[in-house]
């Protein structure tokens, strides 16, 4: 997105972007009826401990990365299907290099085999605005990463906006505040490739300098450290599982299934499919769906949208160029294709 929108007369850009995101995404359904939890009660530090700061009403948490350390916490349960959602305010500034993950996972557990579901916030040069991705494995299958790219229609370093993942056994939603960006629907063809074991809740900050900015042109500067993350107002629900368990016994979640399905953010409303479909056309600017350099047929998961495959080339990326290729991710999280970006305004 430009952040320099040719504007009717001299309205101010903050004001202006305010406006544009009213027209946009105000009529988005209610706010989501979410049941909060305190940090102690779901969570445990990752690591970096002197870096995960509590807040002082003990609902919240700030992860620090600094020149020694960057820092993560994990929920104290893994879980079978599940809703995790946090309201999240982000490092301003420069934050060339940096990223901040927000994501489930087994992989400690499954370590060849891992699922995840992953939102991945970019940090980005000085007077840049961050980007962010969304993407999904399944069964190991990180050679058959599934990303999607974004901007947001609002600066995430000046207020909270609540980041959500729902994710069951027919399909996977991504949600930024009530506003669905991104679903992913199971079908008998993508087999093992639909996440289906247990998985933790991560969150993280860490050096990613290789590959996160301009595809590590730009590296994390410690002059601007320390960079801080502040997440409040955290869920988790879902239903607490024993990752060892060989074969799950489903029918001993179906309480939690059914109570997860019929909530409010388990259904995408006509209203909220037309804000997903507005967002997808303004401010996604990658798609491995229409990436036919990486994929020559489409994954068995995509949904061909014609409005959205005309804005892209046979690479993936908007019609303004930039580069592809694959990069590693720290030691530690899954090593996968991440998208090269060095795209100007949209």
């Amino acid at each position: 997105m430009d952040h320099r929108l040719r504007c009717v007369g001299s309205i101010p850009k903050v004001s202006f972007l305010l406006l544009l995101s009213l027209l946009l995404f105000s009529f988005v359904d209610a706010a989501f009826d979410l049941a909060t939890i305190p940090f102690n009660d779901g969570y445990s530090t990752l690591f970096g401990d002197s870096n995960v700061v509590r807040s002082a009403d003990g609902y919240g948490a700030q992860l620090l990365l600094d020149r020694f350390t960057g820092s993560g916490f994990i929920s104290s349960n893994m879980y079978h299907y599940g809703f995790f959602s946090a309201r999240i305010k982000l490092p301003s500034n420069y934050t060339a290099g940096i990223c901040v993950a927000f994501y489930t996972s087994n992989g400690d557990v499954f370590e060849k085999s891992h699922d995840e579901l992953d939102f991945e916030f970019l940090g980005n040069i000085a007077g840049k605005p961050w980007r962010f991705q969304t993407n999904l494995y399944g069964n190991g299958s990180t050679n058959r990463g599934r990303e999607e790219r974004y901007r947001l229609w609002f600066d995430p370093t000046k207020e909270y906006h609540r980041y959500s993942i729902l994710w069951t056994a027919k399909n996977v939603i991504f949600y930024v505040d009530e506003v669905p960006i991104r679903e992913v629907l199971r079908s008998e063809e993508m087999g093992g490739d639909y996440p289906s074991k247990p998985m933790s809740l991560y969150s993280t900050i860490w050096d990613a300098s290789n590959w996160a900015t301009s595809g590590g042109k730009y590296k994390v500067n410690y002059k601007y450290a320390p960079f801080v993350t502040e997440f409040k107002d955290l869920v988790l629900k879902g239903c607490p599982a024993d990752p060892i368990q060989e074969i799950f016994d489903l029918n001993s979640c179906s309480d939690q299934y059914e109570d997860l399905e019929a909530q409010d953010y388990a259904v995408i409303t006509p209203t909220r499919r037309l804000a997903m479909r507005r967002f997808r056309q303004r401010y996604m600017y990658y798609s491995y769906c229409y990436d036919t350099l990486r994929y020559n047929v489409p994954p068995p998961e995509c949904v061909i949208v014609p409005s959205e495959k005309q804005r892209f080339k046979e690479t993936g990326r908007l019609r303004f160029g930039g580069s592809h290729r694959r990069q590693s991710r720290r030691k530690g999280r899954t090593t996968t294709p991440a998208v090269d970006t060095d795209e100007g305004d949209m």
